[in-house]
């Protein structure tokens, strides 16, 4: 059971890190790099358009998501340890104890997202009037 925790936790690590630039990908286009700029001898090279607010809440949601699904796959994890448990007290205990911590992490990963939310909506209507 321990190889299944490890084995899904890596596979969460890689995935979240592997996903980060894909999500950044789609903000810079051909287009946004300045490429016609350069090849017909303008000067200067764009960077994209996307605000650094845009990019910070990208980012966190993206994060978010991905800590949701780690909390998830915790929660998965105790079920399956709860369905193999063949009536062990032991395992079922244990079982339990994982898929609260799971709850738990998605009450406190939902709280997060909701006050990050809230802080970068203030935020930018502060920063707009």
């Amino acid at each position: 059971m321990k190889k299944i925790a490890k084995y899904l936790v890596s596979l969460a690590i890689v995935l979240a890190v592997s996903a980060i630039p894909m999500t950044m990908a789609h903000a810079l286009t051909v287009n946004d790099l300045g490429t016609q700029e350069v090849q017909n001898g303008t000067s200067g090279i764009n960077l994209g358009n996307k605000s650094p607010m845009e990019t910070a809440t990208t980012l966190i949601n993206t994060a978010m998501l991905f800590l949701g699904l780690i909390a998830v796959c915790i929660i998965l994890m105790g079920g399956f340890k709860w369905m193999t448990a063949m009536g062990s007290e032991e395992k079922i205990t244990e079982a339990k104890k994982l898929m609260s911590a799971g709850v738990v992490g998605i009450i406190i990963i939902l709280s997060a997202w909701g006050i990050t939310t809230w802080v970068l909506g203030t935020a930018v209507n502060v920063t707009t009037n």
